[in-house]
Order: structure tokens, then C-alpha cells, then sequence
């Protein structure tokens, strides 16, 4: 056992300074992170992920990409799926989608048959009202126990609305059987951790649409429910709507019409990549213009709540960044991780307190491969994040190429921070040596430009470090397999990842490398460096 352990490192300590010395001439750049405040913070457990409700006839053009992966067929006692919740100790789940709206609730009150979505061309979403029976209910609970998973739900915003020829939804929401639902839960003693309202309903909204003064009225009375409900229940859930599109005048009057705390969590969807069949969506992930692109978004949802005076914060409620189930082998290989990844770091810097990925499984966007549950490459980046980046998020300037995007965290459950490198260039290695300069000075000019200059600062410039002799890092490169963007086998230090014969989920091996030399990122890869010796005020 030790002898094979001891192989394993040796190969991968080779890996790393053949890596190293190949890559020694390449270009220099510096990362420079301001220890001393942090400019934003995102929740405990930032990561988290979606389960939808789509049946296996589900397709877009002409794929199929679904299978058994619905709320309603998911086979919950497949091992590696309670392994891959497990792992994250605790994962948050976001039940919803399209279909969450046609959605109503098997409970004693329901005056109708409980039948299952049927497939209906003419009907929105393609298929009719579908129901979820308690018994499902019962084990998709059962399971969560299990995992240890947060739950948060989406209810059905459509009952007792009128949908007009504009796509616009009249009237009041009939809650009746929303709160038999949530009745039923608390009676079971089924822990929720949140209660959403409807989906992509909001602005010009996807279907259909609700305006946002009928909106707001509707979540207050969801909140009345949940405050009834849970009367002198110590865990009372959160309650979070639209789930929708940002739009800006539409989100201020929801955020307006609910503060200062009627409202919990504003969720909004991000597929900025365009649908699923498009042929540009590799060089989108690679350009980093167009990336940037999606900053303008977390920015002005971030103004409307400091403005506002609200309680209320902001999530990603669903992010499968190409609509229509995403694209195979590209939103379910490695290059999808460079978009995935400055995702979480970009949308962390406007104080999103939690990001859900569409989906952990179904369609071409899952972090587990729907047929096989084998992790994607994007499973092992969001559980890399979930374990080394830590909630306070540090301002980082990067000077020198435009091709990496810098983030930098205090380290998760220890000392010092956790860099994230994420490299868009297919034929350029880039020494990084960090820094604890000049950061506080470009910070006061919001979106940091990226500077053509370039410095080779050996030794990073503040105190503590330098003086630790000997001191190391940790360093965890991702790399496609074969050097292959469109991969669906991700390499950590040039090993693959893969779960074992039992189901379980591979162990995250560092390589440790001497501090005082610059970090070493490498074509097409990302990198995760926990520097445990930076001086950091923020993080104590």
C-alpha cells in the first residue's frame, strides 16, 4: 500500500518538474492581492447545484440528452451520486426548471389524478402538467438525509394565474397547494433550507411572464405561509424568488416592493453563452472580452441591494451557461471549466453568496455524466473550489497577459490565501510570482484593467513570507487529458480522476512546491495555489 502511495507521489513530483523545466523560459506576470480588507464575501457553501424535473423525452435538436435524471426517475441508491453530495459536506440542491411551474403536489387536498408530464408539442415547455407523488417526496427525502444535502425547492407560480395571449400571467397565485406541500414537510419533519417562487418569470420572462408588482405581492404571501408554517419551528427556511432573468427595472421594484426583509434571496439565471447548438461557444469560453461581459450583471444586481436597504442577498439561482441542455463536449468536458470556474470567482467579487450549476446531473451540462454518474470535469473544479477558496474574497490585480484570469480567497479552513489561476492560452506558459503590492491602489478604480507590463518578482513583497525559510505551497494544476479542451477526463498534477471500484470519489493529492518561486501555469490549465505563509489582516 505505502509502496504504491510512495509511486504515486514520485510520478507525480516528476510530472511537476518536467512541467516546471519545460515551461521555465515562459512569460512573466504578476498577481498582486491586497491582504488587508475584504471587498466581498460569499456564503458557507457557495457551490451548489441543480436537479431538474425534465423527462427522459426531453430533447433539443434532435438529442436526447436527459435520460433518467428527473426529480421523478433519478435512481437515488446509484453510489457514486450519494458519493459526489457527500463529498462536499454539505452540498446546497436547487429542485426546479422550465417545468417547475406545471408541477402540483400529490397531497391529500389535490382534487385530480397525480399523473406523470406527458409529451404535448402544443403545451409550453412541450409537455402537460405533471405531478410529483408523496412517495417520491418521501425518498427524494430520505436521500437527501442521507447525503446531507440543503435543500432548496421551487414551487409552482402558475396556480390560479390566467395566461393571456402575450405571455403575460394574470391574477393573484393560488398558494393552496403550495402550502399543503410545505404542510406535509414539516409534519415529516423534512428539512428545507429555502422555499423559491416560480421560474424565469421574471422581465420579458421565458414562457410566460409576471409583472413585478403582481410578483412582489405573490412572494409576500409565500413568506406569510413559511412564517405561519414554521411558527416556533427553530429552522425557519429562506424564502427566494424570481429565479429568473436579471432585469434591472424589474428586480428594483421586486427588491423595492419586499424589503427590508420580506424577501430572503434574489435569484437570477445565467446561460450568457448563447443556446446549446451554437458553433461559437468554445472561442466565447477562450475570449476573455467576452467573459468580462457578465460583470455588468453581478454589478447592478449588487447596486439595486445596497441601495435598496435591504436583508435581502443575491444567488445564481441555475447557471448552465448554453441554454437548450448545453452542448456535449464542450459544456460537459474540461474547457468548460475555464468558463465555470470565472464564473465562481467573478461573480464572488459582487457578493454572491451562493452559485448553482445546472445541473449535477441530466443534460449536456451536469457535473455527473447522466448514463454513467461518472464526474465531469467541472465536478472535480467545483469540489476544488468548495474545498480550498474560503468565503472572503481578497481584491487581485494581474498584470501581464489578459489570457489568465487571477482570484484570490482566504484559504477555506486554514492560514494564508488560496490563488486561482485560470489560463486561456493554448500556447503560452506564464510564470505568476504574487505579490501583496500595489493592489489597494488599482482596487479604487472598481473592474481592474489588465496591464501589458510585466514583472519577475521572485520573492513576493511582504512581510512574514520571505523570512520563512524553506516555506512552501500547495499547488493543484488541472489539465485536459491528452492536452485535449474537449476531454471529459480531467488531470490533477498529470493524474487522472476517477472514482474507485466502491463509487468513491478521488482524493486531492498537492504537489508542494517552494514558496519564493513563481507559480508555473501552463497552456490551457488552471491552477489552485493555497499559499499558507501570505500575510493576510483579512483573513484573521
Amino acid at each position: 500500500m505505502g509502496g504504491a502511495a510512495g509511486r504515486r507521489r514520485l510520478l507525480v513530483a516528476l510530472w511537476f518538474v518536467a512541467t516546471w523545466l519545460g515551461a521555465a523560459a515562459g512569460d512573466a506576470a504578476t498577481a498582486s492581492v491586497d491582504g488587508r480588507r475584504a471587498v466581498a464575501s460569499t456564503g458557507e457553501d457557495f457551490v451548489c447545484a441543480t436537479l431538474d424535473w425534465w423527462p427522459p423525452e426531453k430533447c433539443d435538436y434532435g438529442t436526447c440528452a436527459w435520460g433518467r435524471a428527473s426529480l421523478l426517475n433519478l435512481d437515488l441508491s446509484n453510489k457514486v451520486l450519494l458519493n459526489a453530495i457527500k463529498a462536499f459536506s454539505p452540498l446546497t440542491l436547487r429542485l426546479g426548471g422550465s417545468l417547475q411551474d406545471k408541477v402540483v403536489y400529490g397531497t391529500a387536498d389535490l382534487r385530480q389524478p397525480c399523473t406523470p408530464f406527458v409529451k404535448n408539442d402544443k403545451e409550453m415547455f412541450g409537455f402537460t402538467q405533471g405531478c410529483l407523488p408523496m412517495r417520491r417526496w418521501d425518498e427524494l427525502n430520505a436521500f437527501f438525509r442521507k447525503s446531507g444535502a440543503k435543500i432548496v425547492f421551487g414551487l409552482n407560480a402558475f396556480n390560479g394565474k390566467v395566461l393571456m395571449p402575450d405571455k403575460s400571467l394574470k391574477g393573484p397565485w393560488d398558494y393552496t397547494n403550495a402550502a399543503s406541500l410545505i404542510r406535509y414537510t414539516v409534519n415529516k419533519g423534512y428539512k428545507i433550507h429555502g422555499w423559491e417562487l416560480g421560474n424565469e418569470l421574471s422581465g420579458g420572462g421565458v414562457g410566460a411572464r409576471v409583472a413585478a408588482d403582481q410578483y412582489s405581492a405573490d412572494v409576500i404571501g409565500l413568506k406569510s405561509i413559511v412564517d405561519k408554517i414554521y411558527q416556533g419551528n427553530p429552522s425557519k427556511p429562506l424564502v427566494l424568488a424570481p429565479g429568473g432573468f436579471f432585469d434591472n427595472a424589474w428586480f428594483t421594484e421586486l427588491i423595492a416592493k419586499t424589503k427590508p426583509n420580506l424577501l430572503n434571496v434574489v435569484t437570477h439565471h445565467i446561460y450568457n453563452l448563447g443556446a446549446g447548438v451554437d458553433t461559437h461557444l468554445m472561442e466565447r469560453i477562450l475570449d476573455p472580452s467576452y467573459l468580462d461581459g457578465m460583470a455588468s450583471t453581478f454589478s447592478n444586481l449588487q447596486g439595486i441591494l445596497k441601495s435598496a436597504g435591504t436583508s435581502t442577498v443575491a444567488w445564481v439561482g441555475e447557471a448552465g451557461g448554453a441554454y437548450n441542455s448545453g452542448h456535449h463536449l464542450i459544456t460537459d468536458a474540461f474547457v468548460f471549466s475555464f468558463w465555470f470556474l470565472d464564473q465562481l470567482g467573478m461573480s464572488a467579487k459582487y457578493d454572491t453568496k451562493s452559485y448553482c450549476r445546472q445541473s449535477l446531473i441530466g443534460g449536456n451540462y451536469g457535473l455527473l455524466n447522466t448514463t454513467t454518474f461518472q464526474p465531469n470535469p467541472d465536478y472535480y473544479s467545483a469540489l476544488l473550489w468548495h474545498r480550498l477558496m474560503g468565503t472572503k474574497v481578497l481584491a487581485t490585480t494581474f498584470s501581464g497577459t489578459n489570457k489568465i484570469r487571477a482570484y484570490a480567497h482566504c484559504a477555506k479552513d486554514s492560514t494564508g490565501i488560496t490563488l486561482l489561476l485560470i489560463n486561456l492560452s493554448g500556447n503560452t506558459t506564464t510564470q505568476v510570482s504574487v505579490t501583496s503590492e500595489g493592489a489597494a491602489a488599482a482596487h479604487k478604480h472598481g473592474l481592474k484593467k489588465h496591464s501589458r507590463k510585466t514583472r519577475h518578482v521572485h520573492v513576493p513583497g511582504f512581510s512574514g513570507f520571505a523570512e520563512a525559510a524553506g516555506a512552501m505551497r500547495n499547488e493543484y494544476h488541472l489539465t485536459p487529458k491528452d492536452g485535449n479542451l474537449q476531454s471529459q477526463v480531467m488531470l490533477l498534477n498529470g493524474r487522472a480522476l476517477a472514482t474507485d471500484a466502491d463509487g468513491n470519489i478521488p482524493r486531492f493529492e498537492a504537489v508542494k512546491v517552494d514558496a519564493a518561486q513563481p507559480i508555473t501555469v501552463a497552456p490551457y490549465s488552471i491552477v489552485f495555489s493555497h499559499i499558507p505563509h501570505f500575510s493576510v489582516p483579512a483573513c484573521s
